[in-house]
This record gives structure tokens, C-alpha cells and sequence, in this order.
């Protein structure tokens, strides 16, 4: 059975499809849970404001009024989800349901006296005379405030023994994206190339990671500038979605808006684990708006986005496979980086990665994003930068 409560990215993830305006089963499989899941957590944590007429298509999916093309002119009841709001709203019960007991003092009283008259024999197991009490709560919350000493007529040995167990042991899997997953919709290289087609002019950045070992705990990400062949390099957690969404939400401070809609208009990458998020990647965590866009690969076809992956063969002359990457530092990472983007190359007319890209943007933009000139006889692609 699914679990079906809903996390902040959950609610993000929603927030997200809804203005997309994703179907109901689509929202359901891209967050894991199920529909009725979905239809509550929007019904019950939707905002509106002060009209009193309710419109009649608010009362089935999508229950807000985000893609209705009359919303601006209709004086009706408008209501609207917030992922923030809905999180903040589910934190606040969460929070106050966990205070006290749901009961008043007056009600333990009763009780107290009713289980003094009810209970004869004391070393009773209270589950022989339960079913007889009346009692307006289930079991288990009578069992925690018989814990809690709310019922001091009811001895403790009466309940049954609480056992511990062992937690069940979970496999670190790794799952890939499936095809057939709903957030690959409208991402596919399909969709990627009818874009390119559209925009010729669009700037395009392919996305990967490169690992050391298979029990390393980091890896080291790549962005490829496939125009000027600049490749970024950063040190995150291994198969972590929330490493790479924090790397675009960092990008986005030290770019600006304007800047880095320019540069990362568009991403390819694969379909690793990491890259599972794509809705966080392309919008604002602030706003929501939508900046970039992320498409991926067909599955096992690495060799369409060949610039990354020839890019890659410049970190393998540095560290070979089979060498983790655990013991690298952000300096290692960097060095690296800077070393790669200054060989020049045939294909840029031998000008350098490095010396195209800061032509275009400048040297402020190189110097946010850690790139550093380093002359040609002072270019070093051996383990030995890293000591």
C-alpha cells in the first residue's frame, strides 16, 4: 500500500501540475499516492477569497481555478492551492493535534469514576470489558492516555505488552526514471528536438554526473555549455535529487534571473535518479514561475548529448575509474574545472572553453561561476593538480 502522507514536496509537486493543468491520475502517479489522496489534500487546503457565490466547477477537479480562462472576469468564489500554505496548514494541525489530549477534564473525570464502578478485578486484562465501556475514542488512544496517567483507576499491567521490533531493513536502490513516468511528458528527446526546431537559437546545456566508486557517498555534476563547450563542475551527494535542485536554486542568486534563463534555457540530461525533479529545476522556489526547460535523454543513449560525455574523457585523464571521489575537496573540483575549460580546441577554432564563454558574458559572470584563465603551457590534466 502506498504511504499516503503528503511531504513538502509533495504539495510543491502539486502546486506544480496543477498549473500545468495535469489530470487527476497523472498528479497522482507522478506524486506516488492515490487519487482520493490527491482530491482531499486540494479540497481541504485550498485558499479562497471573501465572495460568497461558489461556482459549480470548483466543486470537482481540479477544485481551483488556476486554469480557468474566465478567472479574471468571474466575480464568483475563486479558490486557489499553495504548496507553502498547505504545508504550513499541515505542520500547524499536525502540531496542535499532538497537545494534551482530546479531552476535558470534566470527561476524564466521568471516566475515571465510570472505570472504578466498571472495573471489579483489577489485574483484569482490560480488552476482556472493553467492548462493554462505551468508550469514545478507539483502543490505541486509550491505551496512550492510560500511559500518559490520564486514568489513574486503571492499573498499567492491565493493557498488553508493548514488544519492540526490529526495523525492517530497506534496500538502497537506486531507481531510474521509467519511460513511461508522467514527468517525462511533454520532456522527451522528442519533444527536446520539435523545441530546438522552434528556437534554433536556444542556448543548450547538457546535463551528468560522474562517479568514483560504487560505495563513494559523492559525485561530481556537470553542466555543458554545448556552444562554447564550458563545462561547470560541482561536488554534490551521489543520486540525490535535492543536491541538484539546490544547485540551480544557487545558480539563480549568483546569475540573477535574467542571466541565467539565458544561459541554462535549456537543459538535456539522462534519466538518472537525480535528475527526478524537473519541475524544481525549472521554476522558481519563490514565484513558481517557470524559467528553464529540462528534457531527457531516451533511455541507454548517452551518445545524444555527446559533447558532456567527450567533455567527461578530460576528468578521466585526471582521475581514472576506480579512484573515489570521497576524498576530493571543492578546491580539487575546481581546479579541475578551471584546467578542462582553458585546453583549447580544435572545434572552438583553438580558442579555449573558457576564452569563448568569457567574451560573451565577461569576466564578472566567469568569476560568480568560480572560472579562472589559466595560460595554455600552464594547463595541467594529471592527477598531480589535485596534491
Amino acid at each position: 500500500m502506498k504511504k499516503e502522507r503528503l511531504s513538502y514536496e509533495d504539495r510543491l509537486l502539486i502546486d506544480q501540475l496543477l498549473k500545468l493543468n495535469y489530470k487527476l491520475k497523472n498528479i497522482a502517479q507522478a506524486v506516488d499516492k492515490e487519487p482520493s489522496t490527491i482530491s482531499r489534500e486540494i479540497k481541504n487546503r485550498r485558499l479562497s477569497n471573501n465572495s460568497i457565490e461558489i461556482c459549480d466547477k470548483t466543486k470537482r477537479f481540479p477544485f481551483v481555478c488556476g486554469n480557468c480562462k474566465k478567472k479574471y472576469h468571474c466575480n464568483k468564489k475563486k479558490y486557489y492551492y499553495n504548496y507553502k500554505k498547505a504545508q504550513e496548514d499541515y505542520i500547524r494541525k499536525l502540531k496542535y493535534s499532538r497537545i494534551g489530549i482530546d479531552m476535558t477534564i470534566d470527561e476524564i473525570e466521568y471516566w475515571n469514576d465510570y472505570f472504578n464502578d466498571k472495573i471489579k478485578n483489577k489485574n483484569q486484562p482490560i480488552l476482556h470489558i472493553f467492548n462493554e465501556l462505551n468508550f469514545p475514542k478507539s483502543i490505541q488512544t486509550f491505551y496512550n492516555y492510560v500511559h500518559g496517567g490520564y486514568f489513574s483507576s486503571i492499573n498499567e499491567e492491565m493493557l498488553p505488552r508493548s514488544s519492540n521490533y526490529k526495523p525492517r531493513k530497506v534496500k538502497n536502490e537506486i531507481k531510474p526514471i521509467h519511460n513511461d513516468n508522467v514527468i517525462k511528458l511533454g520532456r522527451r528527446l522528442k519533444d527536446f528536438n520539435k523545441y530546438i526546431d522552434e528556437h534554433p537559437n536556444a542556448s543548450i546545456v547538457e546535463m551528468d554526473t560522474v562517479v568514483g566508486k560504487t560505495e563513494d557517498v559523492y559525485c561530481i555534476m556537470t553542466l555543458c555549455l554545448k556552444k562554447y563547450k564550458l563545462m561547470l563542475m560541482l561536488f554534490i551527494k551521489k543520486y540525490n535529487p535535492n543536491s541538484v535542485v539546490e544547485v540551480f536554486n544557487k545558480l539563480r542568486l549568483i546569475l540573477g534571473e535574467n542571466i541565467f534563463k539565458e544561459i541554462f534555457e535549456v537543459i538535456l540530461t539522462d534519466n538518472g535518479w537525480e535528475f527526478s525533479r524537473p519541475l524544481e529545476i525549472e521554476c522558481d522556489p519563490v514565484t513558481g514561475e517557470k524559467q528553464i526547460n529540462l528534457f531527457y535523454c531516451d533511455s541507454y543513449s548517452s551518445w545524444q548529448k555527446g559533447t558532456i560525455e567527450r567533455n567527461h574523457e578530460f576528468i578521466r585523464y585526471i582521475i581514472p575509474k576506480g579512484i573515489s571521489f570521497d576524498n576530493l575537496t571543492n578546491k580539487n573540483i575546481i581546479d579541475m574545472m578551471n584546467n578542462i575549460n582553458n585546453v583549447q580546441r580544435k572545434s572552438l577554432d583553438f580558442h579555449s572553453p573558457y576564452q569563448l564563454f568569457t567574451k560573451k558574458y565577461g569576466e564578472d559572470i566567469s568569476s560568480k561561476l568560480l572560472l579562472e584563465y589559466i595560460p595554455k603551457e600552464e594547463v595541467n590534466l594529471s592527477y598531480k593538480i589535485l596534491n
